[in-house]
């Protein structure tokens, strides 16, 4: 079965998470969990990271609820990311912002 093109974007994403040796998952939220988190959760040094990821923001925006989580996350002082596959070179860039800041 072929990827989506969603899943293309969270491959090339964990690509680069690798690259930079981050924690990270995806969480699981059937049932449990709450609705509008983040695709990808992570760690990098010492920042807490959400990413939702999009295959193309131009026809796929966050709904309502995982803009709020994200803002959320941004009040809290972590870092909220929407990256799709044309803007990975934000997440790069966010990164090698947090790699320098101690």
């Amino acid at each position: 079965m072929a990827d989506t093109p969603e899943q293309k974007v969270k491959r090339q994403i964990d690509d680069i998470l690798k690259q930079y040796g981050m924690y990270y998952f995806y969480p699981v939220t059937g049932g449990y969990g709450a609705s509008g988190v983040p695709d990808i959760i992570a760690c990098y040094n010492g920042r807490f990271i959400g990413i939702e990821v999009k295959a193309d923001l131009k026809k796929n925006k966050p709904t309502a609820l995982q803009q709020r989580n994200l803002s959320e996350i941004a009040q809290h002082g972590g870092v909220a990311l929407v990256i799709d596959a044309y803007n990975l070179d934000h997440l790069v860039d966010t990164l090698e912002t947090l790699r320098c800041v101690k």
